[in-house]
């Protein structure tokens, strides 16, 4: 099983974009299956009153997708043999498509991700999946890329310089 210091070596991301809390299962290659906690105390939460509705205080679907998304990326990552197999890459996320919401994600809510690698060609990967909240479906995904390029070539040669050889 993947431990929380092994989960923080396999995800770039930190508090508070930190969004997997646990690995449940994983097949390299195959599937895995995550989860989220969600709590009042994110930083989302922050700016609301007292007075707040239960849709104010649904989960940003933007981040239940960048959860799902990061859950995609550890599978990834094994996928390839881990992070010393990719100390020259970066992943990057290329498309999320089907996207489908079907009920809210509240605080006390967790949240676990489902995902399958439907495809690999060379470094690019096809996820698809879903998340669950206590058995009901909460999102859905047809489609997902994932990619792993060289670090090298996504680094503009002159640091500070935006847009540089981009054809106008």
């Amino acid at each position: 099983m993947i431990t929380r210091s092994e989960l923080r070596r396999l995800l770039p991301h930190r508090y508070p974009i930190l969004l997997v809390d646990r690995v449940l299962e994983v097949v390299p290659g195959e599937r895995i299956t995550t989860v989220k906690a969600v709590t009042c105390n994110e930083p989302w939460y922050a700016d609301l009153g007292d007075e707040v509705t239960d849709e104010e205080l649904a989960y940003p679907s933007t981040l239940l997708v960048e959860s799902w998304a990061q859950s995609a990326g550890v599978l990834a990552t094994l996928t390839v043999g881990g992070t010393e197999a990719l100390h020259d890459k970066v992943m990057l996320l290329g498309s999320v498509s089907g996207v489908d919401f079907h009920g809210p994600v509240l605080p006390g809510d967790v949240v676990e991700h489902r995902i399958g690698l439907h495809r690999v060609m060379g470094e690019t990967m096809i996820f698809q999946g879903e998340s669950r909240v206590a058995g009901r479906t909460v999102v859905t995904v047809t489609n997902a890329v994932m990619a792993f390029r060289p670090a090298d070539q996504l680094r503009p040669e002159k640091a500070g310089v935006i847009g540089e050889g981009i054809p106008a």
